[in-house]
């Protein structure tokens, strides 16, 4: 994923909810997990704390995982895709 993609990502997930497809590093197993960075959404879920997204290329994106309610991260490299919801 180049820059531009993980910007795009990033963008989206602020906005709102959205659906990353990825491949599990430790069972090689698909992921499919909505998950978001929306400040709104996270307030609404109990969460005060937030990531800090400074690096313009990053391994792993930290988010909030919408169907386990808990913060999970995928790494970049293992995006299979990914659409908003």
């Amino acid at each position: 994923m180049n820059n531009n993609e993980q910007a795009e990502l990033l963008k989206a997930l602020r906005k709102g909810q959205v659906t990353v497809t990825f491949r599990k590093i430790d069972t090689g197993e698909i992921r499919i997990m909505p998950c978001t960075l929306n400040p709104a959404i996270l307030e609404a879920n109990g969460v005060t704390n937030t990531v800090n997204y400074q690096a313009t290329s990053m391994e792993a994106f930290p988010v909030w995982s919408l169907d386990k309610n808990a913060w999970r991260a995928f790494r970049l490299d293992t995006v299979e895709g990914w659409e908003v919801l």
